[in-house]
Formats: structure tokens, sequence, C-alpha cells
């Protein structure tokens, strides 16, 4: 299983809705955190990670399944 822990600064891509995205990863979330509506509410076990995109610059939070090291 590969490894899915990311630190800030890390080069990431994933899948959203607006199609394939790639960006840095700005910090690992452990605790309840809201992005644009959208409130994560991640663990020290299950960490999520905010993200921003190259593209857009825009901000997201992610579960680690979600993101690749591009």
């Amino acid at each position: 299983m590969p490894d899915k822990s990311f630190k800030a600064g890390d080069k990431v891509e994933w899948d959203s809705a607006g199609g394939h995205s790639v960006g840095k990863v700005v910090k690992k979330i452990t605790g309840t955190a809201k992005v644009k509506g959208h409130v994560a509410k991640a663990t020290k076990d299950k960490p999520e990670y905010l993200v921003k995109s190259d593209r857009s610059g825009g901000e997201a939070i992610h579960k680690p399944d979600a993101l690749k090291k591009a």
C-alpha cells in the first residue's frame, strides 16, 4: 500500500469535479476545519490535507486517499 502521508509543500494531484488538478499541500488538518462551506472533521489518526491548486489558486480539503504525489 502506498504511503498516504503528506507534508506542507508536497506537490500532489487529485481528481475533482472540474477535472484533474495539481497543486501543493498547504497543511495537515487534524481537527475540524472549514473551507468553502465544507467542514472537514479530521482527527490525529485520520488526518486530511488542505491543498492549493496551481491552476486556479483555490483551496480545498482532501482525504489522503484522494491525493497522489505528483
